[in-house]
């Protein structure tokens, strides 16, 4: 079984790399304004695919073949996500794209249950409901369900698929090398949505900037982070725990100077602040909670 310190240590990078997912929504919305989305997508996931290649390709040898296919998989089912939550971004204001992402928090359990059959401790699908209430606070001001809503549901199915996946088959002396394997498959989908063209350049230094930063650290970095930290984490909680993504969005926002803080910011945060700190107590208090953690070790 998974133990409580280490455990912990993934909840901290699963929060930091949703700090850093936070962090690059200002980025984001100045590079596709000046180059396709696809492009921007191919383009980052090229270099992320590239350096992790480079600086691991011994864990990516030594990966079992079984790895080796899931990882494939696991990076198609994220690139596809990527590709609708993207097109659906095209038809959607980007605060409702925000909160019909962030339904994969719904998702997870759900498919965690289905798929594997794991049991959902109460708490935690009380931390669902009050993570799904702070993404609504956060998120939306009034919201038609429209094309971009359902292809940006559909990528908030995917990644909680991706999710539940990754919590199923992620190992720790594995996670290097899947981490690897998988962001090569996401710069695959990615080029071949460019096609028959292929993709486009960032045309200037500071959309180079931003796309390295993209590529590096909110990409490969994320990407090898979550994957390790899905090794001693239950889907569900993970799920949770990266619903701070907006919370983080939100605070970069404010820092910035590009939103003022208002009421729904603070009530919306402290929901899912609320949530996470439920899933964190719960395996102290509840031996339910804490047996998802076992088919880990399985």
């Amino acid at each position: 079984m998974t133990t409580r310190p280490r455990t912990f240590a993934a909840t901290i990078g699963l929060l930091a790399l949703t700090a850093v997912w936070g962090s690059t929504f200002v980025l984001i919305k100045d590079v596709v304004g000046r180059m396709r989305v696809v492009d921007f997508l191919a383009v980052r996931f090229s270099v992320a695919a590239v350096a992790m290649l480079l600086l691991f390709a011994l864990p990516v040898w030594r990966l079992p073949r079984g790895q080796v296919a899931r990882a494939l998989l696991l990076g198609l089912v994220y690139g596809a996500a990527q590709l609708l939550q993207t097109w659906g971004l095209k038809l959607i204001a980007p605060s409702v794209s925000g909160f019909a992402t962030g339904m994969y928090v719904v998702f997870t359990p759900l498919l965690a249950w289905l798929l594997l059959r794991e049991r959902i401790a109460g708490v935690v699908w009380l931390a669902v409901a009050l993570a799904t209430g702070g993404l609504a606070l956060l998120s939306l001001h009034g919201v038609s369900i429209d094309l971009g809503v359902w292809l940006t549901l559909a990528s908030a199915a995917l990644y909680a698929l991706h999710i539940v996946g990754l919590g199923r088959w992620s190992r720790e002396q594995d996670a290097v090398g899947m981490s690897a394997v998988q962001v090569v498959a996401i710069a695959l989908i990615c080029l071949l949505a460019t096609a028959p063209q292929g993709p486009a350049l960032p045309p200037d230094g500071s959309a180079w900037l931003a796309v390295l930063y993209m590529a590096l650290v909110a990409g490969a970095g994320a990407m090898l982070m979550q994957t390790w930290a899905q090794a001693h984490l239950p889907p569900a909680r993970a799920a949770i725990v990266m619903t701070t993504e907006p919370v983080f969005a939100a605070g970069f926002a404010v820092a910035l100077g590009v939103d003022a803080l208002s009421w729904r910011m603070l009530a919306g945060g402290a929901l899912v602040l609320g949530a996470m700190y439920l899933v964190e107590l719960a395996p102290r208090r509840s031996v339910a909670l804490e047996a998802e953690a076992i088919h880990h070790e399985v």
